[in-house]
């Protein structure tokens, strides 16, 4: 599965473009990235640069994924459990719909190709990807699997 870049310049560049970043702020950002690893956007997000919300639009500009806020959106719930929460928790993903044997899912990183194969092995569907904020895909986990935190100790079970 390849990955279909529309713009070849790298998310720093948008973001400066933007005017979002200043050219100091991707350059400590670069900097914490080879010191570090991790994604790019991430650690502009880390460092108050920018929001989670400017990265997903910037990597629209990019890619063309399509930007879905999600904290309005009416979710099904069985659709949602269509993956499970480990692998929902573990990518960062939720299910939103599923026609046929398409299953559209919000992401936090389509670009990860590795977790986009495992939903459409898992569910035996196609995955069209869509881009959400890490923190609006945890909200929708939280609202629609039940409850995995652990009992108390004392606690009858």
């Amino acid at each position: 599965m390849a990955i279909r870049r529309i713009s070849t310049k790298p998310l720093g560049q948008v973001l400066l473009e933007r005017k979002l970043i200043t050219p100091d702020q991707l350059e400590k950002a670069l900097e914490i990235q080879k010191e570090r690893g991790g994604l790019i956007g991430q650690i502009l997000v880390s460092l108050g640069y920018v929001n989670e919300e400017q990265i997903a639009h910037a990597i629209t500009v990019q890619y063309g994924y399509p930007y879905l806020p999600l904290d309005n959106y009416d979710f099904n719930k069985e659709v949602v459990k269509i993956i499970p929460f480990n692998v929902a928790k573990q990518y960062g993903l939720v299910a939103i719909d599923k026609l046929g044997n398409m299953l559209t899912v919000a992401m936090c990183n389509p670009l990860n190709i590795q977790a986009i194969e495992d939903i459409e092995l898992l569910t035996n569907s196609k995955v069209q990807a869509f881009v959400s904020t890490s923190t609006d895909i945890e909200s929708i986990i939280q609202k629609c699997y039940p409850s995995k935190k652990p009992s108390k100790k004392g606690e009858s079970e």
